[in-house]
């Protein structure tokens, strides 16, 4: 039963707490707040079972259920709290039900604390009744750790094949992105155990950093693996104006900051301007920026009309860009729920193949988006 009506949205009685429908091109939407208790989350993934693991930046890693009850999960490392650094993205191993093995990445202290850089950790969680992380190893560090607050990245890809790629922001420092022996600026991908892919393109490390996969990425907050073109898709912020998808290719650098559709704060020109020699150019840009962040395909049966397209949570905007992808192009887009939930930092399919978003505010929300029948 409908009880009022809002900013062109619909508020639902009691029995429906905190639920509320919305209009797109393709479906009335109901969604609903699972928690409202979260600290400036930053990643979401889910577990085979439906529960939610969401990272806090400040530190902490929820085991979610979607009644909303919270578990703390115990035995992260030392993490580097500060700016933009923290806790920051989750990711579930497509075995999780044989080996219970997750991932995360997150901003490591060096030099006692006084430096950080971004760093991919691997561990086991095995009793969901009292969440605690057993094995943990650190798999990858960047190197270069600087005392920036700035540009961590960071997302985690796992592919079909089992590698797994991290993006990783250039630390507010735009010239290391050009350099291949830096991990500030690049998308890097490993094996599982953290062991380098042969087929890496610097594998023998004579041109570039063995692990490294693209470099030339100013600040890439998301990344999706795109089944119908067999690739990661990051999204990344640009300076003033100009954030940008890519589709990273082995090898390849992608400008930043020779090349960039945005501007310098100050609003003079980046580099060269839009193109460049040896620079690969982006997919699709915004100008003015939206602020993108986590990122996400849609291949469930919930929203049959959405198969395949791109999801981006939008901070700045304060909404999700809904992309609809042909021959590997963006043909169309499409914003939704703007300013109906503040700041929103990741968006994944989840249980019932809902899509489920999170908020990145001191109070930080978890919320489910269903369609409404």
């Amino acid at each position: 039963m409908i009880c009022g009506i809002k900013g062109g949205l619909l508020f639902l009685n009691s029995s429906y707490a905190n639920e509320t429908v919305h209009k797109t091109e393709n479906y009335r939407l109901s969604t609903k707040i699972i928690s409202e208790s979260l600290e400036y989350p930053w990643g979401l993934a889910f577990l085979p079972n439906g529960l939610a693991l969401v990272t806090e930046r400040p530190g902490r890693l929820n085991l979610i259920s979607l009644d909303g009850s919270i578990k703390r999960v115990q035995g992260l490392p030392k993490i580097w709290v500060g700016g933009q650094g923290g806790l920051l993205d989750i990711a579930v191993d497509p075995n999780f039900s044989q080996n219970k093995t997750i991932y995360f990445t997150f901003s490591k202290p060096f030099q006692k604390g006084t430096h950080a850089g971004t760093a991919l950790a691997r561990a086991t969680i095995e009793n969901l009744t009292e969440p605690s992380l057993s094995n943990l190893d650190i798999i990858f560090s960047q190197n270069k750790p600087t005392i920036s607050g700035y540009h961590f990245g960071s997302r985690i890809v796992i592919s079909p094949e089992n590698k797994i790629f991290i993006t990783i922001g250039e630390r507010g420092e735009r010239n290391r992105a050009q350099d291949r022996f830096d991990h500030a600026g690049s998308v890097v991908r490993i094996h599982k155990d953290g062991s380098i892919p042969k087929d890496n393109p610097f594998a023998n490390g004579v041109k570039g950093l063995p692990e490294i996969w693209s470099i030339g990425h100013r600040n890439p907050q998301g990344a999706a693996w795109n089944i119908k073109t067999s690739s990661i898709w990051t999204v990344s912020h640009g300076p003033k104006g100009g954030d940008e998808i890519n589709q990273p290719k082995s090898g390849k650098n992608y400008g930043w900051p020779i090349t960039s559709y945005g501007r310098h704060y100050s609003g003079g020109k980046v580099g060269r301007g839009h193109s460049a020699p040896g620079m690969e150019l982006p997919l699709y840009h915004w100008d003015p920026s939206i602020a993108p962040s986590g990122a996400t395909f849609y291949n469930g049966e919930a929203f049959p009309k959405w198969k395949d397209n791109l999801f981006i949570a939008a901070l700045k905007s304060k909404l999700i860009v809904r992309m609809e992808i042909k021959d590997g192009k963006v043909t169309k887009e499409e914003r939704l729920f703007k300013n109906s939930f503040g700041r929103i930092r990741d968006i994944q399919q989840g249980p019932k193949d809902y899509l489920y978003i999170i908020t990145d505010e001191s109070k930080g929300r978890l919320i489910v988006i269903k369609p409404h029948h």
